[in-house]
């Protein structure tokens, strides 16, 4: 793992310092251009009892991503609609979103999909109504085909018609079970290495459902990346990966901010795409995340796989941010593994050290945010909020 001036780690494949130096000039020159889209989807995936932290009941796994939107482009407010879930511990990763992104001076767009609450926040409609979740990938039948390539083609088109680079995150409770499960549709034997917002993934949990989606989904020989999403995907994947193909048609980079959820995406699109478009296509597309995500390298032997399966060079990057000179409790507790990644923090963070910030002023305003949202009464008390 090679390592820059900033503090920021390159994994996956061996990096020269020339590459190193091109994909920072990149990003130092975009820091503030970037269209950042936080992507929030709801699937029912989340509510299989013990697959996600993201809130600590299946009942506040439902507007987990509504709440961590809403934080990420207000953060702590007297006026705030939705409550953060009570975790069993550390803060949601919006609260360092929140914080980096006004470092940048960023202005995101959030992006509801199978929400099945209309936002009170500003937002980008993308189906006609605020339809409901995807279907747990146990059933084998996610979502109708039909759904899946209407929500690709609306990714595309927003890609294409970019003049800017775009920087994808996401808020997905039980979305690494889903991208555990396309990639494994794909071949890829993934089940020891795909992480969990838990503190220890719940791999026999995950492998369980996963295996009864796909016996149930039964692909057959020349299935495409549109019917591993009806089978066992979410929307949140149906959209970010037109968003991403869309972005590359129209020369523009793309940083997909987070761990296996974007691996995911990364994949269905190098499914989708032609052999011969591959390498090109791949060729300014980053994968960002925390250290904490990749401190036991099974997101950097991830990102290796998929690079060796399709002959390419993908690129991943980790932030140098750590908060082992918090004061609180909810930020150490990311010191011990937990939480780790979620909202773009990874990517956010990074484009934060590149603008000049230092760690020590991204805790202290981290720590100043978690104390007002605690007096806000922002965060939920409630096991079953």
């Amino acid at each position: 793992m090679d390592k820059d001036k900033f503090g920021i780690n390159f994994f996956g494949v061996r990096n020269n310092k020339k590459s190193i130096n091109r994909i920072l000039e990149i990003l130092q020159k975009n820091i503030k251009n970037f269209k950042i889209y936080l992507v929030i989807a709801g699937t029912d995936t989340s509510q299989i009892k013990g697959i996600s932290a993201a809130g600590i009941s299946a009942n506040s796994r439902k507007k987990t991503a509504l709440a961590d939107a809403e934080f990420f482009l207000t953060g702590a407010s007297k006026d705030h609609k939705y409550k953060l879930p009570l975790l069993n511990a550390g803060v949601t990763p919006a609260l360092i979103s929140f914080v980096c992104s006004k470092l940048i001076s960023a202005s995101p767009i959030v992006v509801p999909l199978g929400i099945p609450f209309k936002p009170s926040f500003r937002h980008l409609v993308i189906e006609d109504q605020f339809s409901v979740p995807a279907r747990s990938l146990v059933t084998g039948k996610s979502m109708p085909r039909e759904r899946v390539i209407n929500l690709y083609k609306k990714g595309i088109e927003i890609g294409e018609v970019s003049n800017k680079p775009i920087l994808i995150a996401e808020s997905v409770p039980g979305g690494t079970t889903t991208a555990q499960a396309v990639m494994q549709a794909f071949g890829l034997n993934v089940s020891n290495l795909v992480g969990s917002s838990l503190f220890k993934a719940p791999r026999l949990l995950k492998n369980k459902v996963i295996q009864i989606g796909l016996s149930k989904a039964n692909l057959r020989n020349g299935f495409d990346s549109f019917d591993v999403i009806s089978a066992v995907g979410d929307p949140f994947q149906a959209f970010s990966m037109g968003l991403l193909i869309g972005a590359r048609l129209a020369k523009q980079p793309v940083v997909l901010s987070g761990g296996s959820q974007m691996l995911a995406v990364i994949l269905l699109a190098l499914e989708f795409i032609d052999n011969e478009s591959k390498k090109d296509f791949i060729e300014n597309v980053f994968l960002a995340t925390t250290g904490w995500l990749v401190n036991d390298d099974s997101l950097a032997d991830l990102l290796n796989l998929i690079n060796e399966k399709y002959d390419i060079s993908l690129v991943g990057l980790s932030s140098p941010l750590n908060f082992k000179s918090a004061k609180y409790k909810e930020l150490k507790d990311y010191e011990l593994g937990h939480v780790k990644e979620g909202v773009g923090a990874g990517g956010l963070s990074i484009l934060a050290f590149l603008n000049g910030s230092k760690n020590s002023e991204i805790v202290s305003l981290c720590q100043l945010n978690l104390e007002k949202m605690k007096e806000l009464g922002q965060i939920s008390l409630e096991r079953d909020s």
